[in-house]
C-alpha cells in the first residue's frame, strides 16, 4: 500500500470571493465566466473596489485534495506560497482538512507575494475569476520530491499550472516518478482558455502519460477543437483509458474503453459555482481509490459538487460522506 492514494500539484491560491452584479464586470472589464491571469496592481485595483468579500484558501488542485481530505483519502498537495500571512493560512487551513503539505515556503524576501485570486460571483451563480499567481507561478522541477511521488497512487495535475516558466518541467518529473513507481497519473484542463494557450503540451501529455483526464465540456471541445461534444468526447476516447466530463446540470458523462455512463447531476440551488469540477474530481476520486464501480464514482463526484455549489467558497461545508451514503453510496 502506497503513503498517498492521490498527490495533487496546482496554483497555491488564497480566493477572495465576493457578489457583484454584472454592471460590475462591464464597469471594471472582467470577463464573465472565465478566469484571467492579472498582475499585483490589476489585484489590488480589483479589490479595492469589490464589496465586502470572504477570504478563503483556493487554488483548483488544492480543493480537490481538501475534499479528498476531508473524505479520508490518504492526501498530499505540492504547490508554492511565500512565507508570509496569506501563505501561513494556506498551509494551515489544507493541514486542517487533513492533507499533507510539506513544499517549503518561498522567502519572505521574494518579490512576489502568495497567489490569490480575485472570484467574482454574479446573481446566477457564475464565476469570474482575476488571479494573481504570485509565487506560486514560480513552482519549479526542484519544488517536486521524487519519493513523495513514487509514494502516490495517483498524481493529480491542475491544468492552471500549466502558466509558469517552468511547470512543464516540473509536471514532467512528477509523472515520471509516479508512474516509474507503479502509480497513475491524471490531469484536469482547468479552462477552456488555458487550455488555448497550451493545447499542444496538454495534448502530447494526456496521449503519452496520462491515465485519466477531467474536464468540463467546454474545456474538452477547446481541446479539439470539435463543433460538438460528440466529436470531443470520442476524439479524448482515443486518447485517453478514462475520462470524466461534467456537462454542468445535466451531469456527467464517463468513458472508459467502448463504455459510455452518463451520471445525473444533483438538483442544488446554484450559489457560486467556484470549485464545482474540483469537488467532481474529489467524488470521483474517492469512489475510484476505494474501488467502487464508475457509475457509483461519477455520481460521488455529482453530489459533491451540487454540496459546493451551494455556498460560497470551494471546501466542503457538509459531511461528503453523509450525502453518498444518504444516496445509497
Amino acid at each position: 500500500m502506497k503513503s498517498h492514494q492521490v498527490t495533487g500539484i496546482g496554483n497555491a491560491l488564497v480566493d477572495v470571493i465576493a457578489p457583484v452584479q454584472d454592471a460590475f464586470l462591464a464597469e471594471h472589464g472582467v470577463e464573465k465566466g472565465i478566469m484571467t491571469l492579472i498582475d499585483r496592481p490589476r489585484a489590488a485595483e480589483l479589490y479595492g473596489h469589490m464589496g465586502p468579500a470572504t477570504e478563503i484558501s483556493g487554488g483548483s488542485g488544492a480543493n480537490t485534495i481538501a475534499g479528498l481530505a476531508a473524505l479520508g483519502d490518504r492526501t498530499a498537495y505540492v504547490g508554492k506560497v511565500k512565507d508570509d500571512q496569506l501563505g501561513a493560512i494556506f498551509a494551515h487551513d489544507l493541514r486542517a482538512q487533513g492533507a499533507t503539505y510539506d513544499t517549503p515556503l518561498a522567502p519572505a524576501d521574494h518579490e512576489a507575494e502568495t497567489g490569490r485570486c480575485m472570484v467574482m460571483v454574479s446573481p446566477d451563480g457564475e464565476r469570474s475569476m482575476n488571479t494573481y499567481l504570485g509565487v506560486s507561478e514560480f513552482l519549479a522541477p526542484s519544488d517536486i520530491d521524487e519519493a513523495l511521488m513514487a509514494g502516490s497512487e495517483w498524481l493529480y495535475l491542475e491544468g492552471y499550472r500549466f502558466d509558469g516558466p517552468e511547470s512543464h518541467q516540473a509536471f514532467a518529473r512528477a509523472i515520471s516518478a509516479c508512474k516509474s513507481a507503479g502509480g497513475r497519473a491524471s490531469v484536469t484542463l482547468s479552462d477552456p482558455f488555458c487550455v488555448d494557450r497550451h493545447r499542444d503540451a496538454f495534448l502530447k501529455m494526456i496521449r503519452e502519460d496520462l491515465d485519466l483526464l477531467f474536464a468540463n465540456e467546454h474545456e474538452l471541445m477547446s481541446l479539439y477543437k470539435a463543433p460538438t461534444l460528440s466529436a470531443a468526447l470520442e476524439a479524448a476516447r482515443a486518447d485517453c483509458a478514462l475520462v470524466a466530463c461534467t456537462v454542468g446540470e445535466r451531469g456527467a458523462i464517463i468513458l472508459h474503453g467502448q463504455d459510455t455512463i452518463e451520471v445525473p447531476a444533483t438538483a442544488t440551488k446554484v450559489l457560486d459555482a467556484t470549485g464545482a469540477g474540483d469537488l467532481f474530481a474529489a467524488g470521483f476520486f474517492h469512489g475510484l481509490v476505494s474501488g467502487r464501480d464508475l457509475a457509483a464514482c461519477g455520481r460521488m463526484g455529482c453530489i459533491a459538487a451540487g454540496e459546493i455549489i451551494s455556498h460560497y467558497g470551494a471546501r466542503p461545508e457538509a459531511d461528503l460522506k453523509a450525502l453518498f451514503s444518504a444516496a445509497g453510496l
